[in-house]
């Protein structure tokens, strides 16, 4: 046989064979850290692989050190409302405001499109996730939530129950998930190949307590763990678990497979950026408890997903309100007035500032940015994950033994927490495909971990991503065109013993002088959709007077 081999019968080219070898002595943890023995040059292997390191333009964001510098306004707005910040609070809270029938509402972004850490990219071969990639199937109760389904079409209908439809193409296709282990690709992602009894009865053991959990209600009727998180119980039986870690919480239960220690600690890494020991244990088992999803036509705790990722769950948020939206302005300085708050806003395209005043404002902002803004505010305990995201056009995934290619696909032992396949949803399969992968930097400390992330080069980061995929698909490197990448210097808000039930968020969260509002995922502690959605509505609820339903 001539020509390129196929993904069933990888190549063992020399340079492949080099590459791996001094992948492997300088090792991953280190190529991460930014050893002195870290090469800045790629591997001959990898010369064909195009693209490039892309994000945020983070010296526009850097002017808020020294606003001092720009320049001053050339004329003044009028707004009753105006939200700083188009994530999913900041559209959710000016989707709210119209519904409610308020017009005169303005949002202003720092990026060129909003989005936050949802937005999408596309290439010929297919749109892909830069951020947010998924949303489970919500409760029953969380109306707004399921209202905003139904207007996306999301949501299809009721059944006879009053279950939800949900919109077939929108559910994730099977197969959803699997695991690389002991060089096997199983079927899910709690680890079962080749683990022990004693590391099995304690799997059994974990998910036992999970169920539990779900149905546990504290003194004062609410569940246990609930999403919004607002909604839980505020009995102590369960908030004590805040003020530990998980790593502990489960020293105490005797939960020491190292097999299901680390399915936990994946799940911190995907959600929170976090590992055991620095997840509040209250946070680590809400990760599995507060999920109660059900549905007409499909499982329980089902995901929705698209290829974009949540881009499409942001391009619904915009369609849904008409109130303008200004792109690429920066909002160097907040400042209360008899009417209201002044605003000056730097026009990032044409180089020149407004000065804005607003009857109310909201700050949907983290608090790393809203304590630039707010003089004399500076509300200590939130901390923020690091992220690494990277697209990867390829022609081909070469496969182990196993379960075939999947929408989520981990790698046991693995410092990132596997890829998602972004064409997963299309129609029609091809072997181009466009892999996201997710890779938390929770090797060093968070601002350690930024700074290193910000000084790597790309050639550094293609060599960490496609030697860390050699290990479950053996040859992947000679399919691979492209890799572009993207590091999220504060990617998610991190929930750190005792920061959930603290007083830091609930501070941060409070309005000052029925002027200054402020909504964010942040403020929950856990950086997922539902999370800022909520925060969105409360705060547009808190500016309208209306009461909220957490």
């Amino acid at each position: 046989m001539t020509g390129r081999p196929t993904p069933t019968d990888p190549p063992e080219s020399p340079g492949r064979r080099q590459f791996l070898e001094q992948a492997a002595g300088l090792g991953l943890t280190a190529m991460l850290a930014g050893s002195a023995g870290l090469s800045a040059c790629q591997p001959s292997s990898l010369q064909h692989i195009k693209g490039g390191m892309i994000g945020a333009n983070h010296a526009v964001g850097h002017l808020l050190r020294n606003p001092e510098k720009l320049p001053p306004p050339t004329q003044t707005l009028k707004t009753e409302v105006l939200i700083v910040g188009g994530g999913v609070a900041g559209l959710s809270a000016r989707r709210w405001l119209w519904q409610q029938g308020m017009r005169d509402v303005l949002l202003v972004e720092l990026a060129d499109r909003p989005g936050g850490n949802a937005v999408s990219g596309q290439n010929a071969v297919s749109a892909y996730p830069w951020g947010a990639h998924y949303l489970p199937i919500p409760d029953l109760r969380n109306r707004e939530l399921l209202d905003f389904l139904t207007e996306s079409q999301v949501i299809t209908g009721f059944d006879a129950g009053g279950l939800p439809v949900y919109n077939d193409y929108y559910l994730c296709h099977d197969p959803e998930e699997r695991l690389f282990i002991n060089g096997h690709w199983q079927e899910g992602l709690v680890p079962e190949v080749g683990i022990s009894a004693d590391d099995k009865q304690q799997i059994v053991r974990f998910f036992k307590l999970v169920d539990e959990l779900k149905q546990a209600k504290g003194r004062d009727g609410r569940d246990a763990f609930a999403i919004p998180l607002e909604g839980s119980s505020t009995d102590d039986r369960f908030r004590q678990w805040d003020a530990v870690s998980f790593e502990t919480y489960l020293n105490e239960l005797q939960f020491t497979s190292p097999y299901l220690r680390w399915f936990l600690e994946y799940g911190c890494k995907d959600d929170y950026g976090t590992t055991l020991a620095n997840t509040s244990a209250w946070a680590g088992l809400h990760y599995f408890a507060a999920r109660k999803g059900v549905a007409a036509n499909a499982e329980a705790n089902a995901v929705l997903t698209w290829p974009e990722g949540n881009a499409f769950l942001i391009n619904q948020l915009e369609e849904q309100a008409k109130s303008p939206i200004q792109s690429n302005r920066l909002i160097f300085s907040v400042e209360e007035t008899d009417l209201g708050v002044r605003i000056l806003s730097y026009d990032v395209a044409q180089k020149t500032t407004i000065a804005i005043q607003a009857r109310k404002v909201l700050l949907a902002t983290p608090q790393f940015i809203t304590k630039n803004l707010i003089k004399n505010r500076v509300i200590a305990g939130f901390e923020y994950a690091p992220w690494l995201v990277a697209n990867l056009t390829v022609n081909g995934l070469p496969q182990s033994r196993g379960m075939p290619l999947c929408w989520d696909n981990v790698i046991y032992g693995s410092p990132s927490v596997g890829y998602v396949t972004a064409t997963h949803q299309h129609l029609k399969a091809t072997d181009r495909k466009v892999i996201t992968v997710y890779w938390p930097l929770v090797q060093e400390p968070p601002d350690v971990a930024r700074r290193k992330a910000y000084q790597t080069p790309y050639e550094d980061w293609v060599s960490v991503l496609v030697a860390d995929l050699e290990r479950a698909h053996p040859g992947v490197s000679d399919y691979i065109t492209t890799i572009d990448c993207w590091v999220w210097g504060h990617g998610m808000i991190a929930p750190t013993p005792g920061f959930i039930w603290g007083e830091a968020r609930q501070k941060a969260a409070t309005a000052i002088h029925n002027k200054l509002y402020f909504a964010h995922s942040d403020l929950s502690g856990i950086s997922i959709f539902e999370e800022a959605f909520y925060q969105g509505i409360r705060a547009a609820k808190e500016i309208l007077g209306q009461k909220s339903s957490a």
